[in-house]
């Protein structure tokens, strides 16, 4: 009963928004897919049309409403660019959570996100094992993109270049940490997220050098959880649920006056979705949750306004390397951040900042896009490797670990010598070479 009780809010939730769309048409200019492939059903626009006009009837043939709503990036490009503020993110969202709660997760869906992403314990002690096994089907692939490929034939691995699992996720370096700041600093809690503590352990660690070399205390607490992003974009809110809570306990269990991500995704999902999704039936969580997205900020954002960038300076600046940044869609166009993240680039003296052409479109990794619409997300990730490689660049920077798979993959399909770092990367660089 509750969960039917809560198909109904958001079926009225979308009624409501869905009208606000007026079908200018302004979201088509600036679709990466409807880029690629010219359909109508591919843009926000007529997803929204189509929504629009089921609405009533949309349980007739839910499969074939999912699979037109899941051949979307969510990168927000559309929300952005639109003059009525239409939320489409928002609405996809909430549109896959109607339609699979009333149709259900299929066997491997469930398995995925049931039985590993909504236990922490379970999916870190997987990836582990798969950490340790990894080496038997996959070979590198480009030492500067920091790739590997597939060995064997592989359904899901096919022609991919990928970052391959750490041999020690950041959770293993690190369990949890509780250090005092230095007087007049802040204290933060930091968040790491799936792809950082399991692929990019390395920018987790950065974070906390840099955290601790501005005085800033920080706080990690054990067992964190996935942010829950993989589960919505499902539509499944049961797991979403059941990982917000786990996190939210774990947050506030120490008093801080920041969370922050290095995780653009992460960051996004917490500010803008954790509120919207939130169920309205607990309202003590229901509050929580509005405190903890009040003061949730990325961690560029964080070292240039709230606590002030050091120019960092080596006894090698005469030998900079040029690096270029890619805005992560989750990052400039949900937030509002991209002059943060270059101005901690550009404190970095041994790098050269380079603008890349079109910075802020979307790489066309979109998490689960990638897996079921690889084609297409590898076309778009190809435009990203062009204006990257044009720079003349040895490092292409960005603020999001999911990006920087893409861009890696397409780097390394290319056989670019390309290294791909977050900025926080080489800020924490810099201040040991200092």
């Amino acid at each position: 009963m509750t969960d039917m009780k809560r198909l109904i809010r958001l079926m009225q939730a979308l009624e409501e928004q869905l009208v606000v769309c007026i079908r200018c048409g302004m979201c088509q200019a600036v679709c990466p897919l409807y880029n690629q492939t010219g359909r109508e059903a591919d843009v926000a626009r007529g997803k929204l049309a189509m929504l629009d006009g089921i609405l009533a009837d949309m349980f007739d043939d839910p499969q074939g409403v999912i699979e037109r709503l899941n051949r979307c990036l969510l990168c927000g490009s559309c929300a952005a660019n639109c003059p009525s503020r239409v939320r489409v993110l928002e609405i996809f969202i909430k549109a896959r959570a109607i339609l699979t709660g009333y149709q259900g997760l299929s066997p491997l869906k469930k398995l995925i996100l049931r039985g590993m992403l909504a236990r922490p314990r379970v999916t870190d002690q997987l990836v582990e094992w798969g950490a340790q096994l990894q080496t038997i089907g996959i070979r590198p692939a480009n030492e500067a993109a920091g790739t590997s490929c597939a060995r064997f034939m592989s359904p899901l691995l096919s022609d991919r270049h990928f970052k391959p699992l750490a041999s020690e996720p950041f959770h293993k370096r690190t369990p949890s940490l509780n250090t005092a700041s230095v007087s007049g600093k802040p204290k933060v809690t930091f968040f790491t997220g799936c792809l950082i503590d399991k692929i990019y352990p390395d920018i987790a660690q950065a974070s906390i050098d840099v955290l601790h070399y501005h005085g800033v205390g920080v706080h990690i607490p054990e067992d964190e959880g996935c942010c829950g992003i993989p589960a919505l974009s499902s539509g499944d809110t049961a797991t979403f649920d059941k990982l917000l809570r786990h996190n939210v306990r774990k947050l506030v269990s120490e008093k801080t006056d920041y969370l922050l991500t290095a995780c653009a995704t992460c960051t996004s999902v917490i500010k803008e979705i954790w509120p919207v999704m939130a169920g309205d039936d607990d309202p003590t969580l229901k509050k929580t949750v509005k405190t903890l997205s009040a003061k949730t900020m990325d961690i560029n954002q964080f070292l240039v306004s709230e606590v002030g960038l050091r120019e960092i300076k080596t006894d090698n600046e005469h030998d900079s390397a040029k690096v270029t940044y890619h805005d992560p869609c989750h990052l400039k166009k949900t937030q509002g951040v991209f002059e943060q993240p270059r101005a901690v680039l550009r404190s970095t003296a041994s790098y050269e900042l380079v603008e890349m052409q079109d910075a802020d479109t979307c790489c066309g990794m979109g998490g689960s896009f990638n897996l079921q619409y690889y084609q297409i997300s590898s076309a778009i990730g190809t435009l990203k490797r062009d204006n990257i490689a044009a720079t003349g660049c040895s490092v292409v920077a960005t603020g999001c670990p999911a990006c920087m798979m893409q861009i890696a993959d397409a780097l390394s399909q290319a056989k670019d010598k390309i290294a791909v770092k977050h900025p926080i990367e080489l800020y924490a660089e810099m201040i040991k070479k200092r």
